[in-house]
């Protein structure tokens, strides 16, 4: 009862986050003009983004039975896609829920303990953060015309006008020196902190994230995981480039403009809000607008078809794979 009040009001929490980021975004925008950008699409080109969508997903399942192997399981792949669709369908619900759902919904098809599962995915997540981090760090260096307007006029600037520049560098100042301090206190005290069950758990997760890349190197295939992962951010990169040419405001923008919106939007798909709605459609917004001068209808159109049609299609396989995989049928060896 309890663990169920808690979970609304996560969804409620993290819902009202989204919708207010919505909102931001959707303010500034002429109704009319957005209405006729959605009408004049040329939807093809999404068709055409969702199907690089599949690759990508097929790609992750294919790279989680990699992870899986080494502890002595070699799952199906179908089976493998259906969890993985499972999981991105209940993050529609809440923020992160869909990680633990996969591992259920996997484990109980192949007989695979859970909590060795999540292990697995949590170093997955891992390796797509530092997958995202060096696209970003290579973006700063190579297109600083770029990724340097975005962060001043959409991070820099509202924070400022907000709060003040003093206050900015005073809180900036605070936090890298509470930084400093709690990693040393981290390190000083492991060993006391262990027998505190909040910090036994990041300790033990911590753990497990440089345990799991560990194996990694070890791993039999290692340059196969090493092409599924540079695959499947290749094909976010396409989704997201051919959703241009929907729009005719957009469809003069390249390829390299796409690896820019995949950064920011990613970024907004890691914000804590259902599906990453309102915060991805709020900063591939703003990044369109301050970067290439991309009207902020034109903008929030190209956030919506790029980010809905990827949505429909996750509901969509999603509910299929959910019932697939849990109902009761002899699995099929696809490795």
């Amino acid at each position: 009862m309890r663990k169920g009040i808690l979970q609304t009001l996560k969804f409620t929490a993290f819902l009202a986050i989204g919708i207010l980021l919505l909102w931001l975004a959707f303010r500034k925008v002429d109704t009319t003009k957005f209405i006729a950008d959605l009408r004049e699409a040329n939807y093809y080109w999404l068709l055409l983004s969702v199907l690089f969508g599949f690759f990508a997903f097929v790609s992750r399942s294919r790279r989680w039975i990699l992870l899986i192997h080494p502890l002595g399981y070699k799952p199906s792949l179908i089976n493998s896609f259906y969890a993985v669709m499972t999981g991105y369908l209940f993050n529609l619900a809440l923020p992160r829920m869909g990680e633990i759902t996969r591992c259920v919904a996997l484990g109980k098809k192949e007989k695979i303990p859970v909590d060795q599962l999540v292990g697995t995915v949590v170093v997955e997540r891992t390796i797509d953060f530092i997958s995202l981090m060096i696209i970003m760090i290579i973006l700063i260096f190579t297109s600083s015309d770029q990724i340097g307007p975005f962060l001043k006029n959409s991070i820099q600037l509202p924070i400022q006008n907000m709060f003040g520049e003093i206050w900015v560098i005073w809180l900036l100042s605070m936090l890298s020196v509470m930084a400093v301090v709690a990693l040393f206190l981290a390190v000083r005290f492991k060993n006391s902190l262990r027998n505190i069950r909040f910090f036994s758990k990041i300790f033990d997760v911590a753990k497990g994230i440089i345990n799991g890349l560990k194996t990694i190197t070890n791993m039999e295939r290692k340059w196969e995981f090493v092409f599924h992962t540079v695959f499947i951010w290749f094909n976010y990169a396409l989704m997201t480039w051919v959703v241009f040419f929907s729009l005719e405001s957009t469809s003069f923008l390249t390829f390299r403009d796409s690896i820019f919106i995949l950064v920011i939007g990613g970024l907004g798909m890691s914000a804590p809000v259902s599906g990453g709605i309102g915060a991805f459609h709020y900063i591939v917004q703003q990044g369109l607008y301050h970067v290439k001068g991309i009207p902020l209808e034109d903008g929030f159109a190209y956030a919506t078809l790029t980010h809905e049609s990827q949505l429909i299609f996750v509901v969509i396989t999603g509910a299929i794979s959910f019932f697939m995989i849990f109902k009761k049928h002899s699995k099929n060896e696809i490795t």
